[in-house]
């Protein structure tokens, strides 16, 4: 393997009682059982450094830079770390054909038997940016146990982020996700997801989550995306749980196409165009959320949906008290709940306030089984009352 050769502390006696460090060259590592990390600036490309790694894996280090990328570097291997020097290091991809930055993928491409495929990459600390032309920033295709941290995707002409059947336990954190021109997370067939404390801003959606099992999403923030902050489809036994979720012009999240066994709480739901929409869920609690000044419904449970209950959540506009709003009469937007053609549904102890045209917008088959019962529904201040079971 070429590159610069390690070295040693040696400490030398001088002259009238002084010493001195000096650095000389070491002839190999020491460790047993120890491989050398790899220093990218050593190589012609990044490529280079990234394929002088040993079967076996390894670091690969990258220094402060901007790097660009005419075609997109691609990891073949598993037990890989490829780690930069935080934003400092730059990949930009300038491809214009569609092309991604990074690729993880097997050498025998996509369609690799699941005995084959690789385990253990991280990628970390390194921003990635594309054009209006480029792919996605970075995809990996079934590649298990993947760690995104601490990573800026931008600019992107395609998804942000691509993860195509990272089937056990990805995992993406701490990492800025903004101004891709597709969805800023695309994970696609994966299965004990965790999404935390991540930053996704402007996307076309902002997280996709289709054909998998077992998200856990909880502790991000989602600001101004053009279509939807989370969509989940095809998915079960889900948590999206404490995240900020704010002017989305769609829906703040949509629950479609089979989806159960999914808990929506403790988010906040301010100023999106929509709430809360499930066209198709069964088996799903929608628990203590904020909804907050929304220009449509806050929560519609379509005809596709059922067996939902909808407990602790508060509805309102931005009244701060004392006879006063934060936003003027013609922006104090709220809105309520819609049952549509759904059925098996429990609302209970739910605060409704200032919310319009009408706190429950119910259409319902007369033997749907709708309990509502506890809620607080408050028109102005100091006039409120509790709320009878919907009429269909």
């Amino acid at each position: 393997m070429v590159g610069r050769p390690a070295l040693c502390a040696v400490v030398v006696s001088l002259a009238g009682g002084l010493s001195a460090a000096l650095l000389v060259p070491r002839a190999a590592v020491e460790l047993p059982g120890a491989r050398p990390q790899i220093d990218a600036a050593d190589y012609p490309s990044i490529q280079a450094a990234i394929d002088a790694l040993p079967p076996e894996g390894g670091i690969v280090v990258l220094p402060p830079g901007e790097f660009e990328l005419s075609e997109p570097l691609f990891i073949r291997r598993g037990n890989v770390t490829l780690r930069g020097s935080g934003t400092a290091t730059h990949l930009k991809n300038v491809n214009r054909n569609g092309k991604p930055a990074i690729v993880l993928q097997h050498p025998s491409g996509k369609a690799v038997p699941r005995s084959e495929q690789l385990w253990r990459i991280t990628i970390q600390d390194l921003r990635i940016t594309g054009n209006d032309r480029s792919g996605p920033g970075l995809v990996a295709n079934r590649i298990n146990e993947l760690t995104l941290e601490n990573i800026s995707v931008s600019h992107n002409g395609a998804d942000g982020i691509v993860l195509d059947h990272c089937y056990e336990d990805p995992r993406i954190v701490n990492c800025l996700i903004t101004y891709n021109t597709g969805t800023g997370l695309n994970l696609i067939g994966c299965h004990d997801i965790v999404v935390a404390a991540n930053q996704l801003e402007e996307n076309g959606d902002g997280v996709r989550c289709t054909d998998g099992f077992n998200l856990c999403m909880t502790g991000n923030c989602l600001d101004d995306h053009l279509g939807d902050g989370v969509v989940i489809e095809n998915t079960y036994g889900s948590v999206v749980s404490g995240n900020m979720i704010e002017e989305c012009r769609g829906a703040a999240i949509v629950l479609d196409r089979d989806c159960y066994g999914i808990t929506l709480s403790a988010n906040v739901i301010a100023h999106n165009a929509a709430g809360i929409d499930l066209r198709d869920a069964h088996g799903c609690a929608v628990s203590a959320n904020t909804f907050t000044i929304m220009r449509s419904f806050a929560l519609r449970i379509g005809p596709g949906s059922g067996r939902i209950t909808v407990t602790g959540n508060n509805f309102s506009d931005s009244y701060i008290g004392e006879g006063r709003w934060r936003r003027p009469p013609g922006d104090r937007h709220a809105g309520g709940l819609v049952l549509e053609g759904t059925r098996e549904i429990v609302v209970v102890g739910n605060v409704f306030a200032g919310v319009n045209p009408a706190m429950i917008q119910a259409s319902v088959p007369e033997d749907a089984a709708v309990v509502s019962e506890g809620n607080l529904i408050v028109d102005q201040p100091g006039r409120s009352q509790r709320s009878a079971a919907p009429q269909p």
